[in-house]
């Protein structure tokens, strides 16, 4: 009896040493599920003697957004961009770097950025900037489009959870950019907009220090965030994806007018504008589309806007297409130059006639490139050294 007891008393022990390792397994098991990207809210209660907001006071990652709406049952609308996503909690939007998080938005990449580096601003096609001296580049992960030609797709495709990155608060980048000599910060690489406050916040610094500030966007963004922002920026440099809307939607997940809309309001509000205008075999290389879009240029930014036309090199979704054709490039040049442009580019073509800059008004040479370096630079105060007359852009 006393024996049938014993082995009773072992089994129940058993019993419960199998729940317990039933009840592990389930809990790893949770854990693993916690970790998936998209639930963030739960994976922040997993302490559960301290709230989430709690948690989150101390993490500089997660910053509150500065453009959303709280909405019912817990959705909040993100309202940087004109996709103005309504996002459940514990869900992101688009861009992939906004985050609702107990009906809060949060800037989950605030202060780690995943490129931080030292170039001319050559580099990032501002040609009409500060021409040879050294910016300090900047950018996180995120996008608020998705080009399937995106040559920096590995960056501004990808989840800010799944990269190295720094971490740098932005009085941190402002004495980095000084101390290294450089004159100026650029945000550039993935989408800066989607980074809205990092930038925004190192802008007003950088400012206050005496750099000068660029960036290098998409132009997708809506106009309140836009206006404040300007405040602090000495020049935009606009990525044109093509001039239809049928374009946007269909190759980028966007739209053409908001794009349009935000040059018009940056060169109102006397910010420096520069033009990018990418050429992708069967996309964009239609020579009326072309026209059409300088055409607008003129008439809205004037011919003074410096005007770039980028060679689409095969990536992302579009390894099947082939790279733009020379002549396309030196076409849409060309026309350009005919409608009175006084500043035009072809890039991406190493060793091209068309990346140097010639006085509009005795055509002389005044900088001589190669690549993203500079051979001879004949600009002084802002004018030609030959003749004196003014070139436009932002030299001091």
């Amino acid at each position: 009896m006393k024996n049938r007891k014993f082995k009773g008393v072992v089994f129940g022990k058993l019993l419960v040493s199998f729940g317990f390792l039933v009840l592990l397994i389930w809990a790893s098991v949770n854990v693993v599920e916690e970790a998936n990207a998209e639930n963030i809210v739960t994976k922040l209660k997993r302490n559960l003697f301290l709230t989430a907001e709690k948690i989150l006071g101390y993490d500089l990652s997660l910053k509150e957004a500065m453009y959303y709406k709280k909405l019912a049952s817990g959705e909040v609308q993100c309202t940087l961009c004109p996709l103005n996503c309504v996002i459940p909690e514990g869900k992101r939007g688009k861009c992939r770097v906004r985050v609702n998080i107990g009906g809060k938005l949060r800037a989950i990449t605030y202060g780690k950025p995943i490129v931080v580096y030292m170039e001319p601003p050559e580099k990032e096609i501002f040609f009409h900037c500060l021409p040879g001296a050294c910016s300090f580049v900047v950018a996180t992960v995120g996008c608020n489009v998705e080009c399937l030609w995106c040559q920096n797709w590995s960056i501004s495709q990808t989840l800010p959870e799944n990269e190295t990155h720094q971490n740098l608060s932005p009085q941190e980048l402002v004495k980095l950019t000084m101390d290294n000599g450089c004159r100026s910060v650029a945000f550039s690489y993935s989408e800066p907009t989607v980074f809205y406050e990092y930038m925004y916040e190192t802008a007003q610094i950088a400012k206050q220090a005496g750099l000068k500030v660029l960036l290098k966007t998409n132009g997708f963004i809506n106009p309140e965030p836009l206006k404040e922002l300007l405040k602090y920026l000495d020049v935009v440099n606009i990525d044109l994806k093509g001039f239809t809307e049928k374009t946007y939607r269909k190759f980028c997940g966007g739209n053409l007018q908001p794009v349009l809309e935000t040059a018009k309001i940056t060169k109102n509000a006397g910010v420096w504008v520069e033009i990018t205008y990418i050429i992708v075999p069967t996309v964009s290389d239609d020579p009326i589309e072309i026209r059409n879009a300088l055409k607008w240029i003129i008439d809205n930014l004037g011919p003074e806007t410096p005007i770039y036309f980028t060679r689409f090199i095969p990536n992302y979704k579009f390894t099947d297409k082939p790279q733009t054709p020379y002549e396309v490039l030196k076409s849409a040049h060309d026309e350009a130059v005919a409608m009175g442009f006084k500043y035009v580019y072809i890039v991406i073509v190493p060793g091209n006639p068309y990346e140097d800059t010639y006085c509009p008004q005795c055509k002389r040479k005044i900088v001589d490139r190669e690549g993203f370096f500079i051979k001879e630079y004949h600009i002084k105060d802002g004018k030609c050294e030959y003749c004196g007359a003014k070139i436009d852009g932002v030299y001091k």
